[in-house]
């Protein structure tokens, strides 16, 4: 008898030990994380993995993988080609369920990704489909990016090139006269949080020209109050005859505080050319999933080149043109040749009513050329 009860214990007592180590060393959270049970969770999970740049456990989350190529799912949240978003960190999202049945259900999430240029958002409206078995699982999107066939693009743009005195000047080179741009409109606005300078700023000379637009207030007693820059709110190359909003904030401000604001625009001379040429269209005002106020558009590259991080600044015109808004955006996606991409930046409601006409104008950077 105990010659057969002794191995039943035995077996018993290994399972339990087995179950225990198991429980200990993180199964049971392993299995949870696996079974995805609410479609919230299996969205959660994904991300999770995706922030970790784990794209096999990512792509495991897929319940459409067949249809999906590894590849493609990786660039579609880690970016690629040079663009802003293979370059960025997603820090964190938040995921809440839009709408859900026993089968199928909508789960929108908002990424939060850090960037050298500073924070980007990504909304997505998530499809999730449960396996029969109570586990949920995403439904990526299928969409491919075009292949063009081979073509020849002539390259008959201007281009600029500068002679240098050294090799240390292979930029903006500071021994020769700085090239004239001229501030053509300024308006100082009060926001909730801030006192605003905008207006537009023009290359008035044959050659190019970096820019930056500075700004001070000014107290009563004509002291500077505090002192700003156009920073990435500008365009900063501009063509001969070229016209680029700009944008400075001063956060904390009053205009009760100033009594007048001094302007200065400092240029640069630098090489630069007419190419690659980037189209903007499609322009619309809308109202976001987010319900914020933003201008959408598309941008197509015409020209044979990756533009690897685009840049878009757009100003705001009321019914006498002057500027009553400048808003810029970065896209975390590159532009390939002859694909468009498309691009929204956002805008105050408040600002939004008083449009009446919007101008855009799109900076780009380039791996080769940065």
């Amino acid at each position: 008898m105990m010659k057969r009860v002794l191995p039943i214990v035995l077996a018993v007592a290994t399972v339990v030990f087995i179950w225990i180590a198991w429980v200990q060393s993180g199964g049971i959270e392993r299995h949870r994380m696996f079974s995805a049970r609410s479609p919230e969770e299996a969205v959660r999970l994904l991300l999770t993995a995706a922030k970790s740049r784990n794209w096999d456990a990512a792509y495991s989350r897929l319940a459409n993988a067949g249809e999906v190529e590894k590849a493609a799912f990786a660039r579609d949240l880690g970016g690629s080609n040079g663009s802003l978003r293979t370059y960025a960190t997603l820090e964190n999202f938040n995921v809440w369920g839009l709408h859900a049945d026993n089968q199928e259900a909508t789960v929108r999430a908002k990424l939060h990704y850090s960037t050298a240029v500073g924070p980007l958002d990504d909304v997505r409206d998530i499809k999730v489909r449960n396996d029969g078995s109570g586990t949920w699982k995403v439904v990526w999107p299928t969409s491919k990016v075009p292949k063009l066939a081979p073509q020849v693009i002539p390259v008959n743009y201007l281009r600029w090139d500068v002679i240098n005195r050294g090799a240390e000047d292979d930029w903006g080179v500071q021994n020769v006269d700085s090239p004239q741009v001229r501030i053509v409109s300024m308006n100082a606005l009060q926001r909730p949080d801030r006192v605003v300078i905008l207006g537009e700023v023009v290359n008035e000379d044959t050659v190019p020209a970096y820019v930056n637009v500075n700004a001070a207030l000014l107290a009563p007693d004509g002291s500077p109050v505090a002192q700003e820059t156009s920073f990435d709110k500008i365009s900063h190359t501009l063509l001969p005859k070229q016209v680029s909003p700009y944008r400075i904030d001063f956060p904390g401000m009053k205009l009760q505080q100033i009594k007048s604001v001094r302007m200065d625009a400092k240029a640069m001379l630098v090489p630069a050319t007419a190419d690659p040429v980037i189209a903007v269209t499609q322009q619309r005002m809308e109202t976001d999933a987010l319900g914020k106020k933003v201008l959408r558009g598309e941008l197509l590259n015409q020209s044979g080149q990756i533009v690897n991080i685009p840049h878009v600044v757009a100003s705001y015109y009321d019914a006498n043109g002057k500027v009553i808004w400048v808003s810029d955006g970065y896209l975390d996606q590159e532009l390939l040749p002859q694909i468009p991409v498309g691009f929204a930046v956002d805008l105050p409601d408040d600002v939004a009513g008083k449009v009446q006409t919007y101008h855009v104008v799109v900076n780009y950077y380039q791996k080769n050329n940065s």
